[in-house]
């Protein structure tokens, strides 16, 4: 919101949806009051404390007399019905007056065990103008540890399933920033409602462009983030702005089938780069949170990190492509052992590329105890430009390869360990592998405001044609081969799989490139890179290559 603008501001986030089933077929505004289980200042006998889930009785009736005090403005009363009444009511209080919001009925749905779905219809009204909310969310209710009450479980997402944080609020107002028009590298306008993956960076890039676009602020609902990089999510308009146009990189084409290969996969993201400038060309995110991780996930590669690990080996003198890497059964470094992919066979008398090519964990675990504890990091910084401070337009994390030493050293060198990456990180690695020049991501052009990008000395071009030789190899006759069959061009892949910790399956990774489009992708739990992420790209790779 611009200083001096009037906000009306509520801790709490809406979306316009539509639909709800009858809860016992009534309205909640006009349910009958009644001391709450956890209303202050009720008296009478003593009862004995309740135990174990609360019964369905229990269900509707706290949550009958929860919904009731909230659409008629008791923000303490409903609070008290809660298990973190400090918490919730202030929120449940901004929400009936400084958020202008009036006329609340809420209905709510057929319960399922202990949580219930509910419906809220409402008006926003501000300086003459106003308009219809519509939204839908749902509450739990537990026993209270502590008095055995059934109370709703209280967190943001009682107000709004969106709501990320105690923090964020709803502010009605004009807008922070103007809105814009975003196009395509070709001048094609970039929606939400078309490209729904982009609707947080586009939100980003409202925020951080919209004054400089040349537009004009309008009247709208949206949600203020508490994290300081995250730009507002704008939810109602009460009054149109004048969005200003915006230059991108991104391509229509391949946003449109980086948006549907990760509509397959759950909790999946993908990135596309154009190696030859560093402009992202897509960027798509199928999750439930509706968070970029695809520029903000900070998770282990796998072994796509080989791809790295291999530049580092040819550049610190150990090996080559067509050099020795055996590849045995397992490899012990600093008392831990590592083993292989299940099937793999072992071949003593491997090179770098054969190992690279069926992903052997062991030939590169091998390596441990000949580099240096900070050759990796070297490596990534120097030549691909990891963990610098990149300007891509939006934030984005920018890749970790700390110099960790016992067993670290080796499980970095596999991708696991302390390193940690996103699509966008493995797709500018790709990139660089290719062209030997790292040439930083950027989703937006420099020239808008001027920015200073990040710069790396990337690779010789001995190293290149050897990283390319690989993976070429990996993509005709190895562990992509499945995956990237039928694309033409010059082609290349990793594959590579992540353990984390507490999770029963594997994160899918996948990075590759053809022509002069590289683009890599993270499943979060999808398996093997073959299973989910090798999918995606090859989606990605066959509509931008």
């Amino acid at each position: 919101m611009r200083k001096g603008a009037k906000a009306a501001i509520v801790g709490s986030v809406f979306a316009v949806m539509v639909g709800g089933a009858g809860y016992g077929m009534y309205n909640v505004v006009n349910a009958l009051n009644g001391g709450g289980d956890g209303a202050a200042g009720t008296s009478g006998p003593a009862t004995v404390k309740k135990s174990g889930p609360p019964s369905a009785s229990e269900v509707k009736d706290t949550t009958t007399r929860f919904l009731a005090a909230w659409a008629k403005g008791e923000a303490a009363k409903a609070a008290a019905l809660t298990n973190n009444a400090e918490k919730a009511e202030p929120l449940l209080t901004s929400y009936g007056q400084a958020a202008h919001i009036t006329g609340v009925k809420i209905t709510p749905g057929a319960a399922a065990g202990d949580t219930v779905p509910f419906t809220v219809r409402a008006t926003v009204s501000y300086e003459g103008k106003s308009k219809p909310l519509t939204y839908r969310s749902r509450l739990t209710v537990v026993r209270g540890v502590t008095t055995g009450r059934a109370l709703v479980d209280w967190q943001p997402s009682v107000v709004h399933p969106q709501l990320k944080s105690m923090d964020d609020t709803l502010v009605t107002g004009e807008s922070a920033a103007p809105a814009i028009e975003a196009v395509d590298r070709d001048g094609k306008v970039l929606t939400k409602d078309k490209y729904p993956s982009l609707g947080p960076v586009l939100d980003e890039l409202r925020a951080k462009y919209g004054d400089r676009a040349g537009g004009t602020a309008g009247i709208e609902l949206a949600i203020r983030h508490a994290t300081a990089d995250a730009g507002d999510t704008p939810l109602l308009t009460l009054a149109e702005g004048k969005p200003g146009k915006l230059p991108t990189t991104l391509s229509a084409g391949v946003q449109a089938a980086a948006e549907k290969a990760v509509q397959k996969y759950g909790e999946s993201s993908v990135v596309a780069v154009q190696p030859s400038t560093g402009e992202v060309l897509a960027v798509a995110n199928h999750r439930n949170d509706n968070w970029n991780a695809a520029f903000l996930g900070e998770v282990a590669p796998g072994s796509t990190m080989k791809i790295v690990s291999a530049a580092a080996l040819i550049d610190n003198g150990l090996t080559t492509a067509n050099g020795p890497a055996p590849c045995p059964p397992e490899a012990v470094s600093e008392s831990q052992t590592f083993h292989n992919i299940k099937g793999l066979e072992p071949n003593e008398n491997a090179t770098l590329s054969e190992s690279f090519a069926l992903s052997c964990n062991t030939a590169f675990v091998k390596f441990a105890d000949e580099v240096q504890v900070d050759s990796l990091t070297d490596e990534a910084r120097d030549r691909f430009g990891i963990g610098l401070d990149w300007k891509t337009g939006i934030p984005s994390f920018d890749g970790s390869v700390p110099a960790s030493g016992g067993p670290d050293t080796a499980a970095n060198l596999i991708g696991q360990g302390q390193v940690q990456m996103n699509p966008l990180n493995m797709a500018s690695i790709t990139a660089t592998a290719v062209t030997g020049s790292f040439r930083q991501p950027v989703i937006v052009p420099l020239s808008l405001d001027d920015r200073e990008p990040a710069r790396a000395r990337g690779l010789s071009s001995s190293t290149v044609q050897q990283l390319r030789s690989m993976m070429n190899r990996t993509a005709t006759s190895g562990t992509a081969a499945d995956v990237m069959a039928g694309l033409t061009g010059r082609i290349g892949a990793k594959t590579g799989s992540a353990e984390v910790d507490g999770n029963a399956t594997s994160d899918s990774w996948f990075t590759g490139y053809r022509n002069d489009v590289a683009a890599a992708a993270l499943v979060q739990g999808g398996g093997h890179g073959v299973d989910a992420a090798g999918p995606i790209v090859a989606g990605v790779l066959r509509a931008g290559g």
